[in-house]
């Protein structure tokens, strides 16, 4: 499941809003629910914040050694227009 970030649309108000909504929080959700519409401690409304997301970082090319070692099977293509296993 993934993780979604809200905030309280009113951080900076201390009346519209808790310390939690406030400061943000996670929340761990189904991908089909709805987004929230109210924290769930204060009831107040709350926004979902975009964040950030983790890439992978690949810092060499692979090579087809190191694909077969990780279990893939390396294809190259032929005269006919077909591919053979390397």
């Amino acid at each position: 499941m993934p993780i979604y970030e809200y905030q309280s649309e009113n951080p900076d108000d201390r009346e519209h809003s808790c310390r939690i909504c406030a400061k943000g929080f996670e929340l761990q959700r189904p991908i089909g629910r709805e987004a929230l519409v109210k924290c769930p401690l204060c009831r107040h409304p709350v926004r979902k914040v975009v964040s950030r997301i983790n890439t992978p970082r690949v810092s060499k090319s692979f090579s087809d050694s190191d694909a077969k070692a990780a279990g893939f099977h390396v294809l190259q293509k032929n005269s006919d227009g077909g591919y053979d296993k390397i």
